[in-house]
């Protein structure tokens, strides 16, 4: 028994640099407009049996916009930042700087006072572990590129620190086949429309 589960980067809501810890605000025009050019290679994912969200302003709304109708998953939400929410990482450079690489070095530490990084890498883990493996089935799930980044950690066991390295761009795909505890990297060519 296996699953599919392929995994849709929220569309952004701002310019990288103006990105916050636990960005809560809706998609921008250009956020919009990406969804809308994305969509022909995107929509196909819908057929998915089990459709779900982060439950982030952007995840629901770029899952509307794919018309996924997709049901938002509170284990999938971003990393808890404590008191670091709504902050830039310039902001809180300038303002905890060995904070900031005590975060960046140790993935147990929580200087910010909220979730570890070792944590939140488990949780997204217990969140693809606990899916239906149904042979064959399928599932998709907009999520905030951290959680993307989270899954694949988990899912390639690879140490926590590799979270670093991970590069997930908004409306980018990536799709984890087999089950609890065993999932593998299944890289696919794009959806051709039409």
């Amino acid at each position: 028994m296996h699953v599919r589960v392929s995994l849709v980067a929220a569309a952004r809501s701002s310019p990288l640099l103006t990105e916050r810890f636990d960005d809560d605000r809706p998609l921008d025009g250009a956020g919009w407009h990406a969804v809308e050019s994305a969509a022909p290679g995107l929509v196909p994912l819908g057929a998915a049996g089990l459709r779900y969200c982060s439950p982030t302003p952007r995840s629901r709304a770029t899952g509307q916009a794919l018309g996924y109708a997709p049901l938002a998953q509170p284990a999938l939400r971003e990393c808890d930042m404590g008191r670091w929410r709504g902050l830039t990482l310039a902001e809180v450079t300038a303002r905890e700087p060995g904070a900031v690489e005590l975060w960046l070095t140790d993935p147990r530490a929580a200087p910010h006072g909220g979730e570890s990084l070792l944590a939140f890498i488990s949780r997204i883990g217990g969140w693809l572990d606990t899916r239906p493996a149904d042979d064959g089935g399928a599932i998709v799930a907009v999520a905030e590129p951290s959680v993307v980044r989270a899954a694949l950690v988990y899912a390639l066991q690879a140490p926590p620190l590799t979270y670093w390295n991970v590069d997930v761009r908004p409306l980018s795909t990536m799709t984890l086949t087999g089950w609890s505890g065993r999932w593998h990297l299944s890289l696919q060519a794009p959806v051709q429309s039409g």
